[in-house]
């Protein structure tokens, strides 16, 4: 998962002579972004404008802004580094974000577009009490992106900050300031529109940046993957070991089951991320929703096969104590190896490509970031202000303003802590954010959508059981203390859980209480609202 750039010294050296070029990369990619983002703005008239773009993109449009979404900082950099450190047990997280597509696609991307307006909550209210479940839905999407968008933030700080030359605790706490302050604006003026559009963007310059790497490593061993995974293998000092399993998993009963809950947490978690979901309310029909997803898939998959020449020809290049020295977690592996792809460090050619590939970084979390503020803002202004403080009563002017004050206020919360969280490990923030995602949306997701004897109690029961156990067992887990190396609080140890990631136990724990909350429930299950339910969700009859 996502975690912090903390060190970059190679990188740090080799740019700064280069500062100028790197500051002006970063300076366009703003100024267009901020182009396309008051350009869209203007066209921002009504809700629907500001939560779903007024519905308006085609599948492929939306394929492409779905993959911007999902392709963050975690994926670019941290499975890069996974697979240059651990080899064939790095590559494994490739295979878990890409299949967790497929249960968006077959469970959640068609009848959700049919059966909500603008976000989880609607789905869950229609056939129960709206106030107890939309402020439960509200608060677990505010939970997870608050943590998803704490890692992407702390590491952009860290990353800008250190490739250009900032030292100073006050200049990292500016540039996480700087990052918080883009968010609000492409989220306050462009709205959902606004925010695709950089999506868009974001995700064609990701798949260039990564295709010419890919291009230029595969250029280097003759385009023989062979070799290219000969000269890693021997590289990593672990020799066959490392083209195998059980470098990371595997060696304890421990390491087995922490595969397992991982494992669980990508597959699951991605279907119940809300700034994916989002996303699906964004084009006309529930068939355009599903074919969105189905270029998604196309365009992510072919990214994650570039990660495993991106990780391997980082281990082929690279000696495994540079990686490490640079960053514990392997996290800068990808742009080292553009660095030494491009002429090593002093070169010309090779901070260019560095420079390029840490741009396109930046552009990576700018946009993942504007994605979960939104997603965030959305839930708070259309679930919680409108329909449980107003009652329903709000205006669309009214709930507008909502979602852009909200936006404020969750930047400046973001600002805050990423702030305060620029030196710590924050992989195990992402991690909290998909094992809660898993643990707390999904079941009430499915629940809602699939059983008809589903009540609130359930649903309140699925949510906030999950939130707690998920957020409780990461708490007292090694990525938060005990571990001196990678642990987010180093010099402590409170921890008990022994897992890095709550899934195993969160996400059943999620779907038993949902289970248990509805059969002890008093409520009895409207089946006429669940018939309706059935049939708008899979016909798209009345869908918005």
């Amino acid at each position: 998962m996502s975690a912090p750039y903390s060190h970059l010294p190679l990188a740090a050296t080799a740019t700064s002579e280069h500062r100028p070029l790197i500051i002006t990369l970063f300076a366009v990619f703003v100024a267009a972004t901020l182009v396309i983002t008051v350009w869209a703005g203007r066209q921002t008239r009504s809700a629907a404008d500001f939560y779903a773009g007024g519905r308006q993109f085609t599948a492929f449009q939306n394929g492409l802004a779905v993959s911007g979404d999902y392709m963050s900082a975690a994926s670019f950099l941290g499975i890069a580094g996974a697979i240059a450190l651990f080899g064939y047990d790095g590559f494994l997280y490739s295979i878990g974000f890409l299949v967790a597509w497929l249960v968006a696609l077959l469970l959640v991307a068609e009848p959700l577009r049919n059966s909500g307006r603008y976000t989880m909550g609607d789905v869950l209210a229609y056939r129960m009490r709206q106030r107890p479940v939309r402020t439960a839905a509200g608060t677990s999407t505010i939970v997870v992106s608050i943590f998803y968008l704490l890692a992407q933030m702390a590491g952009a700080g860290v990353l800008v900050s250190l490739l250009l030359g900032i030292t100073s605790d006050a200049g990292k706490v500016l540039i996480v300031a700087l990052v918080g302050v883009l968010m609000i604006v492409y989220v306050t003026i462009g709205g959902m529109k606004g925010t695709t559009w950089v999506q868009m963007v974001k995700a064609v310059l990701l798949i260039a940046g990564t295709i010419l790497i890919t291009f230029l490593i595969l250029l280097k061993f003759d385009f023989n993957l062979s070799d290219l995974l000969g000269k890693a293998a021997e590289n990593s000092g672990k020799g066959s070991a490392f083209l195998e399993p059980g470098l990371k998993y595997g060696k304890t009963g421990t390491s087995k089951l922490d595969f397992i809950s991982l494992g669980l947490a990508l597959v699951l978690g991605t279907a119940g991320l809300p700034h994916i979901l989002i996303r699906f309310y964004t084009v006309p029909t529930a068939k355009a929703a599903r074919k969105s997803v189905n270029w998604a898939i196309g365009i992510i998959g072919a990214f994650y096969l570039m990660t495993i020449v991106l990780g391997f020809g980082a281990a082929a290049l690279l000696k495994p104590g540079d990686i490490i020295a640079s960053n514990p977690a392997g996290n800068t592996a990808a742009p080292l190896a553009a660095l030494e792809i491009g002429g090593g460090s002093g070169s010309n050619g090779g901070a260019i490509l560095l420079a390029v590939i840490s741009a396109v970084a930046f552009a990576t979390i700018l946009a993942v970031v504007a994605g979960l503020t939104l997603a965030s803002s959305s839930s708070f202004a259309h679930d919680i202000y409108a329909n449980v403080i107003r009652k329903g009563k709000a205006t669309e002017k009214e709930e507008v303003r909502a979602a852009r004050w909200a936006t404020v206020l969750i930047g400046a919360v973001a600002i805050a802590l990423g702030a305060f969280a620029r030196d710590l490990n924050v992989a195990g923030l992402v991690a909290l954010a998909f094992a809660v995602a898993a643990s707390a949306n999904l079941p009430t997701i499915l629940y809602s959508l699939f059983w008809k004897r589903f009540t609130t109690q359930g649903a309140l029961w699925s949510i906030y059981g999950g939130l707690t156990t998920a957020v409780v067992l990461v708490l007292f887990s090694p990525v938060v203390s005990g571990n001196p190396k990678t642990s987010m609080f180093k010099g402590m140890d409170f921890h008990w859980f022994p897992l890095e990631n709550p899934g195993l136990i969160s996400i059943p724990v999620g779907f038993l209480l949902g289970v248990i909350g509805s059969l002890l429930s008093k409520e009895e299950p409207d089946a006429g609202k669940y018939a309706e339910l059935e049939v708008k969700s899979l016909s798209g009859v009345g869908a918005h």
